[in-house]
């Protein structure tokens, strides 16, 4: 059902003003139950994924455009039970804190979380995932987003998070991740680094990613064709902690040129996801 907002206080917006805000999302949003998709190609790939909508916001404009997802999602113009609130642009900029180019918002029903022996059991359609990436503590959306879209491409079948790690279902990192974010399943594997003896049971072997004088060249390890592989990325600055380092099966660096030292963790995660993936 169609829902005209006039007041940028309205209650029934509440869900998504201060977007900006990021400490106040963060801890709103996973509270609350609910996470936010923002443009009609990322609302699709959740709705596509099964992710239920609590209700949309956009401009009249963009009605026509995004209609398709409406009709699929339940919320459609001619009737249906989830309300689309639709404003003018300027208002639309006084309830989020920013010009609302995307086309459109919507409050999603943020799913349980399955544990982690479950996850990498159900990945790849039941057969158990082969290729996996921990993200340990990476506290920048942007980074977060942008690892996830390269797994999503590259080959990951599940992506693993530690307690302190960004929120993959932040606004931010959805966008950034395109909506991938629903392709490649995820949780959290906590305690950290203690899950590293539960991977290590499940049969993978834990291979972390850091400048280490103990280190092997990526392309070796992506010579002996591990069968089942969790590739461990650190934070931004400081990269893995001591203990995770002392933990894996295997320190892996990837060589530099030109005086550099490291790549950004998402463009590492990136040449270690393509150069460590499933022939065949």
């Amino acid at each position: 059902m169609i829902v005209d907002i006039t007041d940028p206080d309205d209650a029934r917006v509440r869900e998504y003003t201060h977007l900006t805000d990021v400490a106040l999302r963060s801890r709103v949003e996973p509270e609350q139950g609910l996470f936010l998709a923002e443009s009609s190609a990322v609302i699709g790939r959740a709705v596509a994924a099964g992710h239920r909508p609590r209700s949309f916001l956009l401009e009249h404009k963009w009605l026509e455009s995004i209609a398709g997802v409406l009709v699929a999602a339940g919320g459609a113009p001619d009737g249906g039970e989830i309300p689309v609130y639709v404003a003018p642009e300027e208002l639309l900029r006084g309830i989020t804190g920013f010009h609302l180019h995307r086309g459109a918002l919507a409050a999603m029903h943020r799913p349980p979380l399955w544990g982690v022996e479950e996850l990498l059991a159900g990945a790849r359609g039941g057969a158990g995932a082969r290729r996996v990436v921990v993200l340990e503590d990476i506290v920048d959306h942007t980074n977060v987003g942008a690892a996830v879209r390269s797994a999503a491409a590259l080959g990951v079948d599940a992506i693993l998070v530690t307690p302190r790690c960004a929120d993959p279902l932040y606004r931010r990192a959805v966008r950034v991740s395109m909506g991938t974010i629903f392709q490649v399943p995820w949780t959290r594997i906590i305690p950290w680094p203690g899950g590293i003896s539960l991977l290590r049971e499940l049969g993978f072997t834990v291979a972390a990613l850091a400048l280490s004088d103990d280190a092997i060249p990526l392309a070796e390890l992506a010579a002996r064709d591990v069968d089942r592989l969790a590739l461990v990325l650190g934070t931004e600055g400081d990269g893995l902690s001591r203990r995770t380092i002392a933990e894996a099966d295997l320190v892996v660096r990837i060589p530099m040129a030109g005086g550099v030292d490291s790549l950004n963790v998402a463009a590492a995660g990136a040449v270690a996801f393509w150069a460590t993936r499933v022939h065949g």
